[in-house]
């Protein structure tokens, strides 16, 4: 997934010879509103690989992002992309310390993601909002050479490089806000989650009956309206 804002942030600060014979992977390619991979496929990357947790457009390989570091390798892409996924994770920390394990030193990282005002959007979730500062804090055992918020709602884009001394530095007890809780949480527990589940439920229902209900009460005004315009018959 990738809005206009996330296609330009791609195509202004990665280059012909950044990607240029290399091997790049998206985690969370699924192309629903728009997609990187036709601008980075041109600059003729040694290979481009797409994963996702469903088969779709952009998607090459179906895998859990989870799963990167065991179905790859650690270090073993040029350059890692992801964009507009990590609000959808439940557990970001490990879908961020493993995008870092797979991305080789001197690879280069491109995220972008959501920030606290944009509004709920399950695919299949919905948990996180990022600001600069958190990714500052994320990305400071890498080298960060872009750093910036959507100019078109509210998000945060990311390109940062990883050091040939990477250490991974340990987020075990970062606080991120969290759309679910309203509040800024390690984690999420399970009774939050479902609690948040079945209010979000009931309010979709509720939204559904009352379109319903203004499309029943419009369809007999209508109706009315004809009747009492209707000429008289004898």
């Amino acid at each position: 997934m990738c809005n206009a804002s996330c296609i330009i942030f791609g195509a202004t600060n990665l280059t012909i010879d950044q990607v240029k014979g290399k091997r790049v992977l998206e985690v969370g390619s699924y192309d629903l509103n728009g997609s990187l991979r036709p601008i980075i496929e041109s600059w003729k990357p040694a290979e481009y690989v797409g994963i996702d947790i469903k088969e779709g457009p952009g998607v090459d390989l179906v895998c859990d992002v989870d799963d990167i570091v065991d179905r790859f390798g650690k270090e073993s892409f040029d350059i890692v992309i992801s964009t507009e996924l990590l609000e959808h994770v439940r557990d970001w920390k490990k879908v961020i310390s493993n995008i870092k394990k797979v991305c080789r030193q001197n690879g280069i990282i491109l995220l972008t993601t959501r920030s606290f005002g944009f509004p709920y959007h399950a695919y299949p979730d919905d948990f996180w909002r990022f600001e600069l500062a958190d990714l500052a804090d994320i990305f400071s055992d890498c080298t960060i050479e872009k750093l910036e918020k959507d100019r078109i709602g509210p998000g945060v884009f990311i390109k940062a490089r990883k050091p040939n001394d990477f250490v991974e530095k340990n987020f075990s007890d970062y606080e991120l806000y969290s759309i679910i809780v309203d509040k800024r949480v390690k984690e999420i527990d399970q009774a939050s989650f479902t609690r948040f589940q079945e209010k979000y439920r009931r309010r979709l229902i509720r939204r559904r009956l009352e379109r319903s209900i203004k499309q029943f009460v419009s369809k007999i005004t209508a109706v009315r309206s004809r009747r009492s315009g209707s000429p008289m018959t004898n």
